[in-house]
């Protein structure tokens, strides 16, 4: 039998962010993307979630390397943990592998990846794929698209994008896309995120034109937090500061790091004499001072948390300052960005958030936008990615309502194989996909067990039950003694505690009288005999620890 393009999404499908795609035909297999996601309410402790790579470490002798579309967490954020796992050529335009590098030289990886740097035009073989890079708009510079030519046929992978005709990169090069459609392109692979969004996104020169207004008049300091890797917005930032005759600090780690990069590679150009370093702030007058801070999310270890509960070094909020927050909540962020800005009010700051000032745009394409790339490029079939099950399915109405047969519209799920021929596309079996947590340096080592017990701890909390029993006859020589957490306060339940060593004391007699010796169904009994009273009695069901010491 011919060989088939498997189209493999290992992140990114029915959730927002951990995107990666996987290509394969015959012995070749390229990767698209490699991001993390954050982790929701219930995943107590856990700092990162990245995709499961069981499949890609099974074909390791395949993967002829990663191809990267921009350099958002959410695209490049796993790659120093998957790189661990399977080495490969990882493939991105400047700035991308400058913000990568960054990633790498904290993960000591640096030396054992090949990083390979592009533009858009180029084309890159890879095995019997051929990559060509596009150049897309989108809130951090140097995205691309690709155009992925297969044995079997044109892949058209938009990663995320948006439609700006004066971006200061240049708009997307739509012609690119046109001239593709009209060779002919087997699937269309694109990005769902603002499907939703009637009309198109507005351009990044709305936001400069409101920032430049909160600049007019204003005789306080100002304080801007924005995403770190917007270098459009920060670009914008140090120009008004410098119009307006503003000094620009810095502060937070991501910040400063996409600074030093960005100005390496000359995607920022810093006006004469503007920046200052943090440590200088002091001696500059309030209304001649910027500062541009990490924090946008209300992140608990940011520069503008820090600032808000007074534990930053450097900067303290005083009554006056004008804080303008230049970002859009992602989704499960609001109360934490909410906590912030009520602490700012408290200190007398202005703060200057609403969505009417103009002070955010969507780097994301909305429905015209997203039709314009379904018409350019007429894709016998179609794929859509980066969405919730909601932005896949209006996604599929939308490329349907521009003529595609629904029948030729796959919507995929993490983990299942779309197999295409140059005539035929259709969903087959499944690979091993999912997540893996990452907690402080343990990455993988918490799973659904953990977690559940987690969980349980959090909402019921912990008692641990001690006793002391005899090596020769196993009578108990001391104990029960209890300790608890998060469960009550025990100088204050004096009553609870006696009932409940009074139930394990008669949990403990009874298997005595039987002569159990066996400490799993010792422990077992008190367990079960506990667990029963508590709730009967306090509606509350805690994790229960038994520790029996043989003396």
């Amino acid at each position: 039998m011919a060989e088939k393009l498997k189209i493999i999404s290992l992140g990114g499908l029915n959730e927002i962010g951990k995107n990666m795609t996987v290509l394969e035909y015959g012995k070749d297999m390229i990767v698209v993307d490699c991001g993390l996601g954050f982790p929701e309410d219930d995943m107590y402790g856990i700092d990162l979630v990245i995709p499961d790579v069981t499949y890609l470490v099974k074909n390791q002798s395949k993967l002829r390397g990663f191809f990267i579309t921009h350099g958002h967490e959410d695209h490049i954020g796993a790659l120093p943990y998957v790189l661990q796992a399977v080495n490969a050529p990882v493939h991105g335009t400047a700035l991308t592998n400058g913000l990568i590098k960054l990633k790498l030289e904290e993960h000591n990886l640096l030396d054992s990846t090949k990083l390979i740097t592009h533009k858009p035009g180029d084309v890159v073989k890879a095995g019997c794929f051929q990559v060509e890079f596009i150049h897309v708009n989108h809130s951090i510079a140097d995205a691309v698209c690709f155009c992925i030519q297969t044995p079997v046929g044109k892949i058209v992978m938009t990663g995320d994008f948006k439609i700006d005709p004066t971006a200061q990169e240049g708009m997307m090069d739509l012609g690119r896309l046109g001239q593709l459609g009209k060779e002919g392109v087997l699937a269309l692979l694109c990005d769902s995120t603002n499907v939703e969004r009637q009309g198109y996104t507005p351009s990044e020169s709305v936001v400069t034109e409101s920032l430049d207004r909160q600049f007019k008049g204003c005789d306080q300091r100002i304080i801007v937090t924005t995403f770190a890797s917007n270098m459009h917005r920060i670009q914008s930032v140090l120009q008004i500061a410098h119009r307006h005759g503003r000094k620009v600090a810095v502060t937070g780690r991501s910040m400063e790091n996409i600074l030093k990069v960005a100005t390496e590679l000359d995607y920022l150009k810093v006006p004469a004499n503007t920046i200052v370093d943090l440590n200088q702030i002091k001696s500059i007058p309030n209304n001649k001072l910027v500062i541009v801070s990490t924090g946008s999310q209300g992140e608990n270890m940011s520069a503008l948390y820090r600032m808000a509960f007074s534990s930053h070094r450097q900067v303290e909020i005083q009554p006056g300052d004008r804080i303008i927050i230049s970002a859009s909540a992602i989704p499960g962020n609001e109360k934490s960005i909410s906590k912030i800005i009520n602490e700012l009010y408290r200190k007398g700051a202005d703060v200057v958030h609403d969505k009417s000032e103009g002070l955010h745009v969507s780097g994301h394409a909305c429905q015209e936008e997203l039709k314009i790339i379904h018409a350019l490029t007429k894709p016998k079939y179609f794929i859509p990615l980066h969405g919730e099950q909601r932005h896949l399915q209006m996604h599929s109405k939308l490329a349907q309502q521009m003529g595609m047969s629904a029948k030729n519209v796959l919507i995929s799920d993490i983990g299942r194989v779309i197999e295409c021929t140059s005539k035929t596309c259709k969903l087959a079996g499944t690979v091993p996909a999912g997540q893996v947590l990452v907690d402080g340096t343990g990455v993988g080592d918490v799973g659904s067990v953990v977690l559940r017990d987690r969980k349980h701890l959090a909402q019921d909390g912990m008692i641990v039950v001690c006793v002391n029993v005899s090596a020769e006859d196993g009578s108990v020589i001391s104990g029960p003694d209890f300790i608890t957490r998060g469960f009550i306060y025990v100088k204050e339940s004096d009553d609870l505690m006696d009932a409940l060593k009074f139930v394990a004391g008669k949990s403990l007699a009874y298997c005595q009288q039987r002569r159990i010796r066996d400490f799993a169904t010792i422990k077992a009994t008190m367990r079960n005999d506990l667990s029963a009273f508590l709730y009967k009695n306090t509606k509350r069901n805690p994790m229960i620890l038994p520790v029996i010491n043989e003396i």
